[in-house]
């Protein structure tokens, strides 16, 4: 038997990402950003749960990280899109970097992340807002 998790977020990147780059996908010099958008929109998904942060993706999602709250040491949040999604960046104890791209609701699950981050650590975490 499993430990039970409540999900706040599953899902893939937003879809704006994905129009956007195939839109600017038209002139040579972008088409490597529309491969990407169009990779990241078909084989990568995030699971934000209030035990950890698990995203799937590479290629063909055959790639899985899992972060849990206790060792996130900073967060920082960018906006894109004219701020419909953005993407989090959470630096972890070892130094190591998770990057969660084009997400949607990104203010949201920020918020989610650095409250259960304080409640792991009983401190705050370092937040950067960008």
């Amino acid at each position: 038997m499993g430990i039970k998790e409540n999900t706040f977020y599953e899902g893939g990147p937003h879809i704006g990402d994905l129009i956007i780059n195939i839109l600017l996908g038209f002139t040579v010099i972008c088409l490597p950003l529309t491969v990407g958008a169009i990779v990241r929109a078909i084989w990568l998904r995030y699971r934000i749960t209030d035990r950890r942060v698990s995203v799937t993706g590479g290629w063909m999602g055959r790639d899985r990280t899992d972060i849990i709250y206790a060792d996130v040491v900073k967060i920082v949040k960018v906006p894109r899109g004219i701020g419909l999604w953005g993407d989090i960046v959470v630096t972890l104890k070892n130094r190591n970097r998770l990057e969660l791209r084009a997400l949607p609701k990104f203010r949201e699950i920020y918020d989610y992340i650095a409250e259960k981050t304080a409640d792991k650590t009983g401190k705050p975490v370092e937040a950067i807002k960008a």
